[in-house]
């Protein structure tokens, strides 16, 4: 079995939005997920997670905190994964295309409401990420 290892930025403005991609192969459906991608060699997650946001949406983040690592088997494809999920916010840079692999389509600041209904790469995310975006947008508020 392949071992996968990879980071995904949750990235929420001032107004509660979370910063998503709309993502997929050329002959895919197109889904919504928030800056994500593989470790590469010698790279940490923390460093694999501001690249992957940087090269996927023009915006240079900076790591807040870890919030999570999630682990699993896509036994179909024959692989384990493991992915650490980062708060982060946005230092510079600004919304553009620049994938690599040319696997982006559109990039925007979507709000819980419209998480309700997205069409997402990774469903399973869904209420974790809706409930913490209302989690620290409250804890943000508070602190203002």
């Amino acid at each position: 079995m392949q071992k996968w290892f990879g980071s995904s930025g949750v990235c929420i403005n001032e107004n509660g939005d979370l910063l998503m991609v709309l993502q997929g192969k050329p002959e895919e459906k197109k889904t919504w997920s928030i800056p994500s991608g593989g470790k590469e060699h010698n790279e940490t997650f923390q460093e694999c997670c501001v690249r992957e946001i940087e090269e996927e949406t023009g915006y240079i983040a900076e790591i807040v905190e870890e919030i999570k690592v999630k682990r699993g088997i896509y036994e179909h494809l024959n692989i384990s994964f493991e992915v650490h999920y980062f708060l982060v916010k946005t230092v510079g840079g600004k919304r553009n295309f620049q994938d690599p692999d040319n696997l982006i389509y559109d990039i925007a600041w979507k709000n819980v409401d419209e998480i309700k209904t997205l069409e997402l790469s990774f469903p399973e995310d869904r209420d974790f990420l809706m409930d913490y975006i209302t989690k620290e947008y409250k804890s943000q508020s508070l602190l203002k």
